[in-house]
């Protein structure tokens, strides 16, 4: 599995890129398993090279509520940084790929022993934690077509294709609305020729296209990560 595949790992000086894949297993991500539970111990920490992780919370009474996706621009595992071990979410592939995967032990030993390792993790904590905020306000106020357009570039880039498995009913459950609503979003999208959608398999079809109809969030998003991380 080459590296250079997850950015964080790759965005890292050599010596601590090294030092930290010595300690990495590869692993496959399989679709619908889940990672971690919300409050459970986060035993290790995922640095995806393609696919993604559904970041949900739980709501009581409801189903959860994705607050965010993890591919190989980040990584699974932040309580971890902050000397924590229990995750606050649940966290489930939602499109299969594969991950590098440390155990928490060796990847607490790797942050003790590299500053630039530590400070670079913690400067992804803060990009996370900002775009988790983006999510909230976005869950709000926009519309489900501009939300259903973001969403859909967020699991492209992730996916690393223009083509990947999602249906209707998942994608309601994790923007939190009714399958309706998704069937008239992806329909609009659709009649513009931006995505092809059949039998839970979506493609995408005009990038550009579903920039200009995503909300603002998306680009946000991308300028926020390119300042800190890039």
């Amino acid at each position: 599995m080459p590296p250079d595949r997850n950015h964080l790992i790759d965005s890292l000086p050599p010596i601590e890129r090294t030092r930290l894949l010595a300690v990495c297993e590869p692993v496959l991500l399989v679709l619908g398993d889940v990672l971690c539970e919300c409050g459970a111990a986060a035993r290790h920490a995922y640095f995806p090279s393609s696919g993604f992780i559904s970041l949900v919370a739980r709501v009581e009474r409801h189903a959860g509520l994705e607050v965010g996706l993890v591919g190989r621009e980040g990584m699974l595992g932040t309580p971890l940084l902050l000397g924590l071990d229990v995750s606050p979410v649940r966290a489930q592939v939602q499109c299969r790929g594969e991950s590098w995967r440390v155990a928490a032990p060796a990847l607490r030993r790797e942050l003790a022993a590299s500053e630039a390792l530590r400070d670079h993790l913690l400067r992804y904590i803060h990009v996370l934690m900002t775009q988790l905020v983006t999510a909230a306000g976005c869950m709000r106020y926009h519309p489900i077509v501009q939300r259903l357009a973001r969403w859909l570039l967020m699991g492209q880039d992730r996916a690393g294709s223009d083509r990947f498995h999602v249906t209707h009913e998942l994608l309601a459950g994790l923007l939190g609305v009714r399958r309706v609503g998704i069937t008239i979003a992806a329909g609009a999208l659709q009649r513009q020729g931006l995505i092809r959608y059949h039998r839970g398999e979506l493609s995408v079809l005009d990038r550009a296209g579903l920039e200009a109809a995503a909300c603002p969030c998306y680009a946000g998003d991308r300028l926020l990560y390119a300042r800190y991380l890039a």
